[in-house]
């Protein structure tokens, strides 16, 4: 392996997640080599879900040193050579820039959902479901404000997009990524509705059209450019690193969430759990009207997909989990911060039927599928109620599921099939616990793969690899199939029908008690 990396065939995935940035180094077959990474957290500065900018550099350059501090550690080599580059980050957003690529604007986050006046209007003019987390709704979002920056925008993209920018100089998106930025039609943007949206921005007399500061779109496998030698300082300021490696088209976390779980194929789909939670279904036809719950969107080979998305999963969880590790250093207990989710997790197994009557929201920012343009973390019991760790566990674990439920449903209406669901992200790190929570919210069978715990940086490298390693003609879900997954091991889980009855018990309560979260968020 040592000659392998050395020789410069080893492939580069970067994935900058909600909490983590995360670089994971693989070989031709999938398998993992070398990881790294570097952890960052949002800020809400003057109502906006942001990133500092120089927190983009900062991290890049430190998931990289971590992974090359990796390589030099477990292979006694320096890394200099690679085969390919990917480049993944949080879907939606937007970042917009002048012609000399200075950011105009603070970054504004999937996590935003101060668009929804905007998304509620494009959705009407293009008879097309807007999210009001989509990069056009935030675009239009800053024209109806009449935002000074927008007529010196000389193009907008998304976190990925920037990211592979500074890296290549080119202005391009996977056709996953640019299925969350504006609605396609075929591998392209809809022509119709880029029309329409120069209609409806005409009377402002901006300098730009809608096509020209959209970034190129690309499919899975076409050249989205080099490495360049300014790209490769801002990986690895050290200087090791040589420029002219190929990059693949940079994709999303819904993307490469599909790619790490096999979840690309018509009749598949997977559900990813982390900071927020999607679940994305490859759909046989279309549905047969406009959802506002439902995102259309694409794999990253261009077939169309139902996302059903929520904002909020795991940071409840995570800040509870904080809260006891706390407890347990105050008493002099410490115990490793994995161990100790690991533990949580088992305990709700325990937990009675009811969840002991409690109820809980996780919502740090608002929700959409249930109406909430804000949202406030909230646990709730009643006198009666029994107020044990494993029943509070449990509603911890269900309730980060309970917005995606009430998408599903709607799904469920329109006879979507599927014949398999596969889970990835953190939350299913702790074997079992995780999956069997989801596979009780889907009422279906859920297989989890041992690169689940890598999820999107490990999925961002497979697409960099068939960039590369693809033969003639070959599709990209049979280069998953053949090149990658023929090996993989995966556990699968058929729903419990006693955690089935427990959450669904728990939705009961889930949209009852809304009420009391919105007299919270109204306080």
């Amino acid at each position: 392996m040592k000659q392998y990396i050395e020789n410069g065939n080893a492939i580069l995935g970067i994935e900058f997640g909600s909490t983590r940035i995360k670089a994971v180094l693989i070989d031709d077959k999938g398998e993992v080599l070398a990881v790294g990474g570097f952890g960052w957290e949002n800020s809400l500065v003057n109502g906006i879900w942001t990133y500092a900018e120089e927190e983009f550099f900062e991290g890049l350059k430190g998931a990289y040193s971590t992974l090359k501090q990796d390589v030099k550690e477990k292979y006694g080599v320096t890394l200099k050579k690679l085969k390919a580059i990917g480049i993944s980050g949080m879907m939606h957003g937007y970042l917009p820039f002048n012609d000399k690529g200075e950011l105009l604007a603070p970054f504004r986050t999937w996590r935003n959902t101060i668009a929804g006046d905007a998304a509620n209007k494009l959705t009407n003019e293009f008879d097309f479901n807007i999210p009001d987390r989509w990069s056009i709704a935030h675009l239009y979002h800053a024209i109806l404000n009449d935002e000074a920056h927008v007529k010196d925008i000389a193009y907008f993209t998304t976190l990925a997009g920037y990211i592979h920018t500074l890296l290549t100089g080119e202005k391009v998106l996977g056709i996953g990524e640019a299925s969350g930025m504006f609605p396609m039609e075929g591998n392209n943007y809809s022509e119709k509705m880029l029309d329409k949206f120069d209609e409806l921005v005409a009377g402002k007399g901006y300098p730009w059209k809608i096509r020209e500061i959209l970034p190129k779109v690309l499919v899975a496998g076409e050249n989205a450019g080099t490495l360049t030698e300014k790209g490769a300082l801002l990986l690895d300021e050290e200087g090791d690193l040589q420029a002219g490696i190929p990059m693949c088209p940079p994709e999303g976390d819904a993307g490469t969430g599909m790619v790490a779980t096999n979840s690309v194929r018509v009749r598949t789909g997977n559900v990813s759990a982390g900071t927020s939670v999607f679940a994305m279904i490859v759909l046989e036809k279309l549905l047969s009207k406009l959802y506002r719950e439902i995102d259309m969107v694409t794999t990253p080979d261009g077939a169309p997909v139902a996302m059903v998305h929520c904002n909020n999963c795991t940071s409840d969880i995570n800040a509870w989990t904080y809260l006891f590790k706390e407890v347990l250093d105050l008493m002099g207990a410490s115990c490793d911060l994995g161990d100790l989710f690991t533990a949580l997790f088992k305990k709700s197994a325990e937990a009675d039927k009811d969840c002991g009557n409690l109820l809980s929201y996780n919502y740090f920012s608002g929700e959409f599928l249930t109406g909430f343009e804000t949202g406030k973390p909230l646990f709730v019991r009643e006198p009666d109620s029994k107020f044990s760790l494993a029943n509070f566990m449990r509603v911890q674990l269900f309730t980060a599921f309970g917005g995606i439920k009430i998408g599903m449903e709607i799904l469920d209406k329109e006879n979507v099939a599927i014949d398999k669901i596969l889970g990835h992200g953190g939350f299913f790190k702790t074997p079992v616990i995780g999956q069997s929570v989801l596979a009780a919210a889907m009422n279906a069978p859920v297989s989890v793969m041992e690169t689940a715990g890598e999820g999107g940086a490990w999925g961002v490298a497979v697409l960099a690899a068939y960039a590369v390693n693809k033969e003639e003609g070959e599709q990209f879900p049979d280069y998953l199939d053949n090149k990658i997954f023929a090996t993989q091991k995966m556990t699968t889980l058929d729903p419990d029908k006693e955690i089935v009855d427990s959450f669904n018990l728990f939705m009961e309560s889930y949209k009852k008690g809304l009420a009391v979260e919105r007299a919270a968020v109204e306080m």
